[in-house]
């Protein structure tokens, strides 16, 4: 990396200090870190304040110049500083937009593609699709882990090197204003947004509200640039109509065509999805005999069918042909889209996170025929809360309570003990076989233990906070496998 002084001038003006005498070599905020060459930019938080490591990042880290909020150092203390360490400081209003100002500009010096992927549910999938289905262009920088929010996005810009082929960052929120201002750091030449759902309500209040909050990611978008949504979410195109104008491209799985309000545009990119192969069929793309091409899925499910038909709209508008996709390997980050055997028992391990929409998504996963799964086993679901949902809570997990009665699960343990718990167990008695309600993790390993025999399929899945990868380490092999009843 490279910063040239004469931007960095351009930007912030003279520093305090000597002036620099050359280009920076790296930006760090980390004073732990090699910062040798590097412009330590000191961020603040909640409960951190980086200017506490200014000194010694200059002093003793050998940073080669520093950034300093004003409220947090004022000139004066900025001034004495600079000339003790005898290296320039720049006074900023907000070290942290001072950030994503140096990751806008490391991002334009570079000259590649940027994707942008946003959506209620999916977005580290698609991401991770994206960064596989980019891989014949060359070396692809994606986010990373958390890599998704105000420090995440300029973190992964900052990271690619020259000679990236392209770069994927994945735009998280927890509220409006902080997509567009991912949004204006990473200038996208590309935007995927994967569904509107109700992650955040209560932040929020409404779909809509969510709707127009992930079309910030449009804020920067290319004039000329690409967006790649889901079709048929009327909430998704009114919003659009709001605040993008430019070129859109709907995909969509064949079967859901028929639902689709008539007044909506049409899916450009249709595919016919068969669970049990696991794969999607292209009519308008070919394979080398000229049939319809089919694309196996790296991962199981509907939702992913349609994250896939997304990661395919992105590729071919970089350049890379739909015959490339063929084969196509991706990983995710724990606790989404995992499989694990555990006393012949088979595990989706969906314990990272959850959202309404995702947790009907998981519950029709573990109930579909698919290759390579157990057959004749019974499904078992264990599911926690899900957080921020507001005043809706109650009425959410009363839905997905009532989609695993409807599914006639064998069996279900709803991990939380206070009124959201109680209102998904209500409605899930009904038409599920066996049922239990515990207050943590760890109480559900005993229930499962007792339930499980190999064959048996096991969904896991709430949100973060619920910390449901617990029970894994409890289903013991040994123990795992009691009697069927």
């Amino acid at each position: 990396m490279v910063l040239p002084l004469e931007q960095l001038l351009a930007l912030w003006g003279e520093p305090l200090g000597p002036v620099p005498t050359g280009p920076l070599e790296a930006v760090a905020t980390d004073s732990r870190a090699d910062l040798s060459g590097a412009l330590f930019v000191p961020l603040v938080g909640e409960r951190y304040d980086g200017h506490r490591f200014l000194e010694s990042a200059l002093r003793q880290g050998g940073a080669a110049a520093a950034l300093a909020q004003r409220d947090r150092l004022p000139d004066a203390e900025a001034r004495a500083l600079a000339q003790a360490c005898r290296r320039p400081i720049w006074q900023v209003d907000d070290t942290l937009e001072a950030y994503q100002q140096l990751g806008r500009l490391w991002r334009r010096s570079l000259a590649v593609p940027v994707v942008a992927v946003t959506g209620s549910a999916g977005k580290t999938t698609t991401r991770e699709l994206i960064r596989a289905a980019l891989a014949p262009l060359g070396p692809v920088v994606a986010s990373r882990g958390n890599e998704n929010n105000d420090i995440g996005a300029p973190l992964t810009l900052l990271r690619a090197a020259p000679g990236t082929a392209a770069l994927v960052v994945e735009m998280g929120m927890r509220g409006s204003g902080e997509i567009d201002r991912l949004s204006r750091c990473a200038e996208p030449d590309v935007a995927v947004i994967t569904n509107i759902g109700t992650a955040h309500i209560g932040r929020l209040g409404s779909r809509e509200a969510i709707a127009a909050a992930k079309c910030e990611i449009t804020v920067s978008l290319a004039p000329g640039g690409l967006l790649v949504v889901p079709a048929g979410d009327p909430l998704l195109e009114a919003a659009l109509a709001a605040g993008w104008s430019g070129r859109v491209q709907r995909v969509a799985l064949a079967d859901e065509l028929p639902s689709f309000p008539v007044e909506l545009p049409p899916a450009d990119r249709v595919a016919a999805f068969d669970a049990v192969a696991n794969a999607i069929t292209l009519q308008d793309r070919l394979d080398e005999d000229g049939s319809p091409l089919v694309l196996s899925l790296p991962l199981p499910g509907r939702h992913n069918a349609r994250n896939l038909l997304l990661a395919l709209a992105v590729a071919e508008e970089l350049g890379v042909e739909a015959t490339a996709l063929c084969g196509l390997a991706v990983e995710v980050p724990g606790g989404r889209n995992r499989r694990l055997c555990l006393g012949g028992v088979e595990v989706l391990d969906e314990t990272y996170n959850a959202s309404p929409e995702a947790m009907l998504a998981a519950l029709d996963l573990l109930v579909a025929p698919a290759q390579g799964s157990a057959t004749g086993g019974r499904r078992v679901a264990v599911l926690g809360t899900m957080l921020e949902l507001g005043e809706r809570s109650l009425e959410l997990h009363r839905a997905v309570g009532a989609r695993a009665a409807a599914l006639g699960l064998d069996g279900l343990v709803v991990v939380a003990d206070g009124p959201e718990g109680r209102a998904m167990a209500e409605a899930a008695r009904a038409g599920v076989k066996r049922l239990e309600q515990v207050a943590t993790p760890e109480e559900a390993a005993p229930v499962l233990r007792s339930w499980l025999a190999a064959g048996d399929r096991l969904l896991l899945k709430a949100s973060r906070g619920v910390a449901l990868e617990r029970v894994l380490p409890l289903l013991d092999p040994a123990e795992a496998g009691g009697e069927r009843g």
